[in-house]
């Protein structure tokens, strides 16, 4: 496994100590930021919103779980290791949640126990595929196959496939397409990461039916 993580991608090591702090440190900042953006969202009515937010349905976009996978899968590629990736996405966790249910806590008055608790696991596991996510803005089968799961991924909270197809919302679309720019490849390893994706996309939504809908 370690020689072909190796051939994927390989570290940059030009990058000074310094630098990676900061570019952590303002990730910590940036999930502190949309966790407490997001709950005052949702302590604002509807109606008191823009009217571009209120079509874009911004309060549950926020609330359901594709910006969140496609914030961190451009955490995690833009770090300069896989290490660094899995300290970084966990840290725009922390930051997020905690600031999120702290905020509701102390601002809002109520605590969703139970609800918390899975943002809390998200948090702690996150690392580990955010270590592997870093590997899909490398070269090879490998890199190839991670991209296709993530594109995959998003695909699934984007495209309804079953029942009828449908888009459960515009917002999907975009982070899906936002997605495709992220992971873009020459034609020939993107038309393989689009084959890689569909088959992801029928599983998850055969095995976990409300993944989508998840939020």
């Amino acid at each position: 496994m370690k020689k072909i993580l190796e051939k994927a991608r390989t570290t940059n090591n030009d990058i000074p100590n310094k630098q990676k702090r900061l570019f952590s440190a303002i990730v910590f900042a940036f999930g502190v930021l949309l966790g407490t953006g997001s709950k005052a969202l949702d302590e604002t009515a509807v109606n008191e919103l823009p009217a571009l937010l209120q079509y874009l349905d911004i309060t549950n976009f926020l609330g359901r779980l594709s910006i969140w996978i496609f914030i961190a899968v451009c955490i995690s590629v833009y770090s300069n290791s896989e290490k660094r990736a899995a300290l970084n996405v966990f840290l725009f966790f922390v930051g997020m949640v905690s600031s999120y249910y702290v905020y509701s806590e102390l601002v809002a008055g109520f605590f969703p126990k139970n609800y918390a608790l899975i943002w809390i696991c998200i948090t702690i596991l996150s690392p580990l595929p955010a270590f592997f996510c870093w590997y899909a803005k490398g070269n090879g089968w490998f890199a190839v196959c991670i991209s296709g799961i993530i594109i995959g991924v998003l695909f699934s909270q984007a495209v309804i496939l079953f029942q009828g197809i449908r888009i459960t919302h515009i917002t999907e679309i975009i982070v899906w397409l936002a997605s495709l720019f992220v992971l873009k490849r020459k034609p020939k390893e993107f038309a393989i990461e689009i084959g890689i994706s569909l088959p992801i996309a029928i599983l998850l939504q055969l095995l976990l039916p409300s993944f989508a809908f998840f939020g």
